[in-house]
């Protein structure tokens, strides 16, 4: 049996709640994929597996099944799920479009005299490395044994360094964002101190009139797999056509004022948590789709409610091992009618006697470091107030009990002039820099074999 100190670390680790005694027997699979199919190309007829050749052509440049593959591998390898099988074609097209665009945004910066170093190169992937938390042997084997390889996804991170470098060199100084422009956000963000802003993330799929019904399904199914537990920065980084791709998706802090008229009442109904309600339908919008991802909400220049210093007290009650759904059924509604109605923390060890659970206290958590959901729960809370049940079969039943809390002072600092300036000069280059790419797809020479 673990100790109730360490119980109560295992807590931390853990991002999911039981709040009924169903969910108790629940067994959830894998998250599934699906990145929708592109109204230019279709499947037709089985591929072979073992037949390695030339998929498409782009302006003499090959792309074979193998970089598909392993391109393919990758994305499954991000998200930690499997593809179902039916799903593999249409998922095969999406990446076999994002290598298309990734040819020519890698030949662009060639014709301009653009060149990427291997020193470059090594340095990110190290970075990403780290990210998955090993070293750089440890994530060559990783990727092989998803079936990638490091050459893949150098690849990747080739095209982007090439791409982002043609921008800065061909758009970044055809963008004009002035003085004036800049002080007139400065003066708004201190105008709206105390109302919500929000950390959002983006998906942004590219659509014309023609191709807007298709791209809205294919959307729609993105929506679906992330809901389902598919990572949405995993999608952002491999499907989205946004600026914002590279650090999945990820828009930063902003208020319902800066974003697109579309997105922002959308934004402003999702909560925030990681869960369905965090991920919006998708959204028209000029020139394309939209899909948006609540990931924190807080006040503009206001303290920060997750800074919030919180004292806990956790009651552990053990599940004997083999104990039936009815009987575990019972022991959540017994579990839950004492702890509910013990009556402030005074009351939690003798409560807790009396069920035969643990206690464990600690009394210098910040509420950030909680998992989403129990955020949301704890921070609706008032002192002496339990949360509902929840646990599973193995681990058994918790409940925490808030005993403390102390609010932080310090108040959100407002983005100086440089950050405000930096955030709309990146906004006018995504613009431009989207239809940079239309217009090399537009003059490019593709042949699909």
């Amino acid at each position: 049996m673990r100790s109730p100190r360490s119980i109560f670390g295992l807590l931390l680790g853990s991002a999911v709640l039981a709040a009924t005694p169903a969910a108790l027997a629940q067994n959830v699979g894998p998250a599934s994929f699906d990145a929708g199919s592109l109204p230019e190309m279709r499947v037709v007829g089985d591929i072979d597996p073992t037949l390695r050749k030339a998929q498409a052509i782009v302006n003499g440049d090959v792309i074979t099944d193998t970089d598909i593959d392993q391109r393919l591998n990758l994305v499954v390898a991000a998200n930690g799920g499997k593809v179902p099988p039916e799903e593999i074609p249409r998922l095969r097209l999406q990446v076999l479009r994002n290598l298309i665009d990734e040819k020519l945004q890698v030949q662009e910066a060639a014709s301009n005299d653009i060149r990427i170093s291997e020193e470059e190169v090594n340095r990110s992937y190290d970075r990403v490395a780290q990210n998955f938390k090993k070293s750089a042997s440890g994530f060559e084997q990783f990727l092989r044994d998803a079936g990638s390889s490091p050459a893949s996804i150098k690849a990747q991170i080739r095209g982007e360094l090439a791409w982002n470098r043609v921008l800065r060199r061909k758009v970044e100084p055809l963008v004009n964002v002035g003085d004036d422009e800049v002080q007139s956000v400065i003066s708004k963000l201190n105008a709206a101190k105390g109302k919500d802003e929000y950390r959002v993330s983006e998906i942004f799929l590219t659509a014309t009139p023609e191709t807007q019904a298709q791209v809205l399904n294919d959307a729609a199914r993105i929506v679906g797999q992330v809901r389902g537990g598919a990572s949405f920065v995993a999608y952002a980084r491999q499907f989205s056509e946004g600026s914002t791709a590279g650090v999945g998706g990820d828009l930063g802090w902003v208020r319902a004022e800066q974003l697109n008229d579309a997105v922002a009442p959308v934004v402003s109904t999702l909560q925030p948590g990681g869960g369905p309600t965090s991920v919006s339908d998708p959204i028209p919008v000029p020139g394309g789709v939209a899909i948006m991802a609540l990931v924190e909400k807080r006040q503009v220049l206001a303290a920060d409610p997750a800074d919030a210093v919180l004292s806990l007290k956790q009651i552990s009650l053990p599940l004997p091992a083999g104990i039936t759904q009815a009987q575990a059924e019972a022991k959540v509604k017994e579990f839950q009618a004492a702890t509910q109605a013990m009556g402030g923390c005074g009351r939690v060890e003798e409560i807790s006697k009396g069920l035969g659970a643990e206690v464990a206290l600690n009394d210098a958590i910040r509420m950030k470091d909680l998992p989403p959901a129990l955020q949301q729960i704890i921070g609706g809370l008032s002192i002496g107030q339990a949360t509902p049940a929840f646990g599973s079969a193995r681990e058994g039943l918790r409940v925490l009990v808030l005993c403390g809390r102390d609010d932080s002072t310090t108040q959100v600092k407002a983005p100086n002039f440089d950050e405000i300036y930096a955030q709309m000069n990146e906004e006018r280059v995504n613009m431009r820099a989207r239809r940079y790419l239309r217009d090399l797809r537009r003059d490019a020479i593709v042949d699909y074999r």
